[in-house]
């Protein structure tokens, strides 16, 4: 199920700008980002047609076309749906903010996230997380994490999140 090929949505790629450009038309589609918003799971979001034209435009670029990889695609478009401000924040790192004594995501809830089994358990999860953030997140950075979702992605966000110290009650 993996492939050499890396895909990276930053805005220096072929990729990232046609991605944010989609997520941005968004707004004048108010209909389709609902629907990515209330889709229950990926194979619900492969069906809709606001996720059909980011795929199609993204093929035109030489998307890599590989059912796995459309899934984690389809995960992360139904996700950055969700997103109502992009910002330069890391998710791991917003995840691990505190507000007050406790992190906005806790660390058992990030642990879920980090051991989730497949893409299905992902999305759900980081869907559950997203309000969490007040909907605020990097899209471009969220996209590439989704889509290249591996061990090496899981390390650099548990390096990533501000665990509570031990000694710390608030986050046990």
């Amino acid at each position: 199920m993996s492939s050499s090929i890396i895909i990276n949505f930053h805005q220096h790629t072929v990729f990232g700008p046609m991605l944010l450009r989609w997520w941005q038309g968004l707004d004048d589609d108010r209909g389709g980002r609902a629907a990515l918003r209330r889709a229950p799971d990926i194979t619900a979001v492969v069906m809709l047609p606001a996720y059909q034209r980011l795929h199609q435009r993204l093929l035109t670029a030489h998307w890599p076309n590989e059912g796995w990889r459309n899934d984690k695609l389809a995960a992360a478009a139904a996700l950055i749906a969700h997103v109502k401000q992009h910002t330069q924040q890391a998710l791991p790192e917003a995840m691990g903010q505190r507000d007050g004594d406790k992190p906005r995501v806790s660390p058992l809830r990030f642990m879920r996230l980090l051991e989730a089994p497949d893409i299905d358990a992902l999305f759900t999860g980081l869907r559950r997380s997203l309000p969490l953030l007040q909907h605020q997140a990097d899209v471009l950075a969220l996209a590439t994490d989704v889509v290249g979702w591996d061990e090496a992605v899981k390390k650099r966000w548990a390096y990533g999140y501000d665990w509570p110290d031990k000694s710390d009650k608030s986050g046990a």
